[in-house]
Parts: structure tokens; sequence; C-alpha cells
């Protein structure tokens, strides 16, 4: 039974609007996600018992498309854990504190530190590496802890989760939505990576010293992040030890990236031999660590990376279910039940817009930033990103080209907002680890984001 070919694109597209409004307003889109698989469902193939099997089976290839993502994340999480118990991250971030000799030093340090260590470690394990070590030591150097917190949530929360380019979970995820390979959208994010971070960490350096040299922000008095967090002699590690893994650990994920290189390693690939490292740096420090429980202890090292992974994409999976079924996801799923000549559900309507409305390259990239942003609004950063995707192969179908250059600007309007520089409940990690306000760190960031935003979306205009 084949559906009728306006009314099945018709109830997309009012999903879609529903999931927008959701997120306007702070709700969770799980519900409204699942009902729309179903409803799709239920018009395309006109059997209950189809579209009921069609949500879990929707459930099912979005866990598939996701796996390697979510499993990398995990196994990184995993590892980091193990690195703060043994003491390495300690050891690993102890030479950096020789350099921080003045407030500019230590906020630029610690920010291309952060971007760095958040590129191999995602930026919520990062935070806890680098603020116990280098917080104290930034704050004697004349930097205040809310400096501090703007260089880890800039350059961790921001650039680097923004861009992922070595994890590569979060273009995976829009270059899925999008039906494009990952390649494709970390390449075209490059340009834009850039101009938003310089843009934003450069405005927020100058408004943070401005501020400093005219005495609005009271120096936070020295705390002991050593001893309030972690104390040196539970440390299960020797020093001896702690040092060749600080020094083995760089070299090995140094490798990989080479290895990307010279063998031309890319998406799941490349993910696969940063995942591999993780996993081999995880066994090797557990049980360099916990010599007679180590077998336990990595079992417990890998729970707890689990536990994290599948907390944070949770709430992706049913909303990143519900966008594959604009593109090969529905057919996957429901079969060949899609009226005689479409193209997918995305494309289908791609296709009318671009012969019915006049789509420019301004309207494109203005209208998948806002919808960028507005997917951020629920502090998670990914849970929206798939709707970016896809709404930048809508336009990208009108304009007959720039699909990457778009989802690339949605995926980093996205994940600006909601993955940790704007949204207050989303600043957590690094403010609880700087002792600042969430709230004083979002109205910080916001005029810088808020301009760094937009001269992206004028770079992509004319990229496009």
């Amino acid at each position: 039974m084949h559906a009728d070919f306006a009314f099945i694109h018709g109830v997309y597209v009012f999903f879609i609007l529903a999931i927008i409004l959701l997120m306007i307003f702070r709700k969770d889109t799980s519900l409204i996600s699942i009902l729309g698989v179903g409803i799709l469902g239920l018009i395309a193939t006109g059997s209950v018992v189809s579209a009921v099997g069609g949500i879990f089976g929707s459930f099912m290839y979005a866990i598939t498309e996701l796996l390697p993502t979510i499993l990398i994340i995990c196994i990184i999480v995993a590892m980091s854990q193990v690195l703060q118990t043994s003491g390495v991250n300690e050891t690993m971030m102890k030479p950096m504190t020789y350099l921080l000799k003045s407030p500019s030093l230590a906020f630029w340090i610690i920010g291309i530190t952060m971007m760095l260590i958040s590129w191999f470690f995602w930026p919520s394990p990062a935070v806890a590496l680098i603020g116990a070590v280098l917080l104290p030591v930034a704050i004697k150097a004349g930097l205040s802890a809310i400096g501090v917190a703007i260089a880890m949530n800039l350059f961790g929360h921001g650039i680097a989760l923004s861009s992922d380019f070595i994890i590569q979970g979060a273009p995976t995820l829009t270059a899925g939505a999008a039906g494009i390979p990952v390649t494709d959208v970390i390449s075209a994010s490059v340009p834009l990576v850039i101009v938003m971070g310089v843009v934003t960490t450069v405005l927020a350096y100058y408004f943070l010293r401005r501020d400093m040299k005219a005495g609005k922000i009271i120096e936070e008095p020295l705390l002991d992040m050593n001893e309030t967090k972690v104390e040196k002699s539970r440390y299960l590690m020797s020093t001896q030890w702690r040092f060749i893994y600080a020094v083995m650990i760089p070299i090995l994920f140094s490798l990989d990236v080479v290895a990307m290189w010279m063998f031309d390693l890319k998406g799941g690939d490349a993910t696969a031999i940063v995942g591999g490292t993780a996993l081999l740096i995880l066994l090797m420090v557990t049980i360099t660590t916990h010599t007679k429980q180590g077998l336990e202890k990595t079992t417990e090292y890998l729970i707890q990376g689990f536990q994290f992974g599948f907390r944070v994409f949770g709430p992706v999976i049913p909303i990143a279910a519900f966008f594959y079924m604009g593109d090969s996801g529905f057919l996957k799923v429901f079969g060949e039940v899609l009226p005689v000549g479409s193209q997918g559900i995305v494309n289908d309507l791609g296709y009318v817009l671009a012969h019915n409305i006049p789509i420019t390259e301004g309207v494109a990239a203005i209208t998948v930033a806002i919808v960028g942003v507005i997917t951020g609004l629920d502090g998670s950063g990914f849970s929206g990103i798939t709707l970016a995707g896809s709404v930048a192969q809508l336009f990208a179908v009108s304009l007959q080209d720039g699909i990457a250059t778009l989802t690339a600007l949605g995926q980093i309007a996205a994940i600006w907002v909601g993955g940790g520089t704007l949204v207050p409940w989303a600043l957590i990690p690094a403010a609880a680890i700087c002792g600042v306000s969430p709230f004083e760190l979002a109205r910080r960031n916001l005029i810088p984001v808020t301009i760094g935003l937009l001269v992206t979306t004028v770079v992509a205009i004319f990229l496009l």
C-alpha cells in the first residue's frame, strides 16, 4: 500500500516543527520523536503491526549508525577515569604549570591545552584532568577563576567539541542526517571552526582583561585543588610509573594522528584506531595501578564509561531515529513503501522548495544557524544536531550545492550553544571545577559567542 505523496511529507514537516517548538520551550523531544516514527510508519504501511515494529526498528537503525561513536566516547571516558585515579593526569599536566607566568599566558595556554586534550579525551573528562592541576597555578599567575573557566569552556566545549576532528562524534551525527560522508563535514567545518574559535576567544579574552584591569572581577582565593579533589596520598601508582605513562600516552595518540595521515584513515577507521589505543592504555594503566585487582577494576572502569556514554546518548537516540527516517533509514525500516519516484522524504521536500520558493545562500545559512541554536537550547548540544543536518540537506537540494558547509554550520551553532558555552546547566563541569557560578560563566560567554556565531554565519554564506 503506497501512501499519499503530500500527506506523508506533510506529517514529517509537522513533527519537525513540533520538535523545534518543544526545544524552544526546553522540553524533552523523545516522546514526540517516537510518535513521529510510529505515525509515519502507520501512514506509509497502513499496518499497525508494521508501525509499532518500525519504532523499534528505527531505534535499532539509529543505534547501529551511532554505535561506533557511542563506543569511542565510552572507552575514552573509562580511560580518563583510571588516569585520574592513578594520578597520571596530574603528571601529564605538570609541565604546563611552569609556563603559566602571567594572566595572558595562563588564559591561552590553558585554553589551547584544553582544546588539544578535548579532541582526544572529550571535554567533560578533560575539564577534570586539567582543572585540578592548572587552576591553582593560573590563580597564582594572576588569572581569576572565572577566566580559567572561560578558557576551558570556550576551547573545550566550544572549539574542540564543535569540530570533534579526532573522535568524530558530532560530525558523524550531522553527516548521517544529511546523507553525506563524515569527511565532507569535517573538511567543510575547518574554516568555520577557525573563524568561530578566533572571534569568540579573542573577544572573551578582551572583555575579561578589561574587567580585571577595571577591578570588576574580585580575585578568588587560591584553592588547593589537589587536596579538595584527589588526595595525592591516595594515588596507587608510583611516581616512576606515572612519569612513564605521562610520556607514553601523548606519544601513542600522536602516533594515531600520524597513522591517520600516512594510511589515509578516515571516519570509522580513524575512530577505531583512537578507540583501540584508548583501550590498550586503559588496560595497561589499570593493571599497573591495581595489580591484583586489575581484572575487576578494568570491568569497573568500562562500566563507568558505558554509563556516561549512554547517559549522553540516551536522549539522542530517539530524535536521531526520527530524523534518519527522512533519508535512507525509512527504506531500511519500513521497506519500499514511499510513493513511486520518491528520493526520500527530505530530498523530496528539498525538490519542492527548489521549484516553488526562492532559496538564497543567505536564507539557507541563517535558517540552518537558527535551527542549530534552537536545537542547542536543551543543553546537550547533541540531541538535536541531526535536525540541523536534516535541514541542511533540505536547503542544499534547493541550492544544488553547499550541503557540507550548511551541515557544518548547523553543527557548530548547535554545539556552541548547547554543548556547554551558553546554556547554564551545560556549564556545570567547568564552573564546578573552578568554583564559579555557571550563570556568571554563561553571562560572560553570551556576547562573544553571539558575535562569533553571526560572523561565522556570514562567512558560511560566502563559502556556499
